[in-house]
């Protein structure tokens, strides 16, 4: 199972959470940024359905495969 980390950081005059390389969008404090990353964290733990999926990975190949709903990421939040 793979994990996902948040971390809170400053970012565009305010602070983001950070998750997998990508900044959420800008909030005005630090307990906002965190209080954000903790629902989306949470979120992450919802089942979807199972679908097919198509990704492209670092060396600009694309893939096909089957991604089941059930299967969850762990998620940490650091603050």
């Amino acid at each position: 199972m793979s994990q996902i980390t948040y971390r809170i950081v400053p970012h565009e005059d305010g602070w983001a959470y950070q998750a997998s390389g990508t900044y959420s969008e800008t909030f005005p404090s630090r307990d906002a940024a965190l209080a954000a990353a903790r629902r989306a964290a949470g979120e992450q733990h919802v089942a979807g359905e199972t679908r097919g999926i198509t990704w492209e990975d670092d060396n600009g190949e694309w893939h096909t495969e089957l991604s089941d709903g059930h299967d969850r990421p762990d998620t940490v939040v650091e603050g």
